[in-house]
């Protein structure tokens, strides 16, 4: 049951979303990929300032949740990452390290299991497959179009189960 007294939820990812990942997509375009690499540059993401002004001006209505499909080993990164850019204080919803399904499966999963007791405002993301089936699912969707698009990062997102 939804508590209509709580805020409402914003909900945001993080990759080419908040943080723009181009810088790092190299790591992506050989064979093999180079997930250590690809994570390790995280921390010296720069910010997106659309979506940064976006999460700025949600938390003045919604608390502010972030949803990404970076495994759990990154979690200190991010948090830091986060705090350097100056965004909202958030719960921050991350894969298992060994989860590999695509980010489509393990987002909607996640966004079902808050809307269960909170009223979810809105899912910004990049990633067309995820805003698609969130919008099939009910949910209202804000799309990142504001970075460039990857089609190594589109690969990894949906078929590796990586990001």
């Amino acid at each position: 049951m939804t508590d209509r007294r709580a805020r409402p939820i914003a909900v945001f990812d993080l990759d080419n979303t908040l943080a723009d990942t181009g810088h790092r997509q190299r790591f992506l375009e050989r064979k093999p990929r180079d997930w250590d690499g690809f994570f390790a540059a995280a921390p010296d993401d720069p910010p997106i300032p659309e979506g940064v002004a976006l999460a700025l001006e949600s938390a003045e209505e919604c608390e502010i949740v972030y949803l990404t499909g970076r495994p759990e080993r990154c979690r200190r990164d991010t948090l830091d990452w986060l705090t350097a850019q100056g965004l909202p204080d958030g719960r921050v919803h991350m894969r298992r390290n060994d989860d590999r399904r695509p980010a489509r499966r393990t987002k909607l999963e996640i966004l079902r299991r808050l809307a269960r007791t909170r009223e979810v405002r809105m899912l910004v993301d990049d990633d067309e497959l995820v805003c698609e089936d969130a919008e099939l699912a009910g949910f209202r969707v804000v799309r990142a179009r504001w970075a460039a698009p990857s089609a190594a990062l589109e690969s990894a997102q949906e078929g590796e189960g990586r990001t």
